[in-house]
């Protein structure tokens, strides 16, 4: 299975008290590649679990790969940006916004299910996710 990580997701699978880690684990041992991120969600996560070398352990094992460099899409996200204003979005799901357009065939794992059912791709296209169950 091909995807692309949130932070949510990357939390719920690392913290055994976290609502989702059940769901998480679970979508994790399915993945046959590493997940796709953005430092934005490396930073996120690293804050939110207190631990940096959690984090780095999960790059070093292959569960993830951060791809995605702001410099060489800052025209995309400056767009993105302002077309979701109202949403107030952070720095990564725009990332990952713009992640999911440049790689269509993946899903994006996420527990944010309000906002990125909110966004698109391509300006019509909805981002394909995977989610805890509701």
């Amino acid at each position: 299975m091909k995807g692309i990580a949130d932070t949510g997701f990357l939390v719920a699978f690392a913290n055994a008290r976290d609502l989702h880690h059940d769901w998480a684990v679970s979508v994790a041992q399915q993945v046959t590649e590493p997940l796709l991120t953005c430092d934005a969600v490396l930073a996120e996560t690293a804050f939110h679990l207190g631990s940096v070398p959690l984090v780095l352990r999960m790059i070093e094992t292959g569960l993830i790969r951060p791809v995605f460099h702001c410099e060489d899409h800052l025209p995309h996200l400056a767009v993105l940006a302002e077309r979701y204003r109202d949403q107030s979005p952070d720095l990564a799901d725009l990332c990952l916004i713009r992640l999911s357009e440049l790689n269509p065939r993946h899903t994006v794992f996420t527990v944010d299910r309000a906002d990125f059912g909110v966004y698109r791709r391509n300006k019509r296209e909805a981002i394909p996710l995977c989610t805890p169950p509701a």
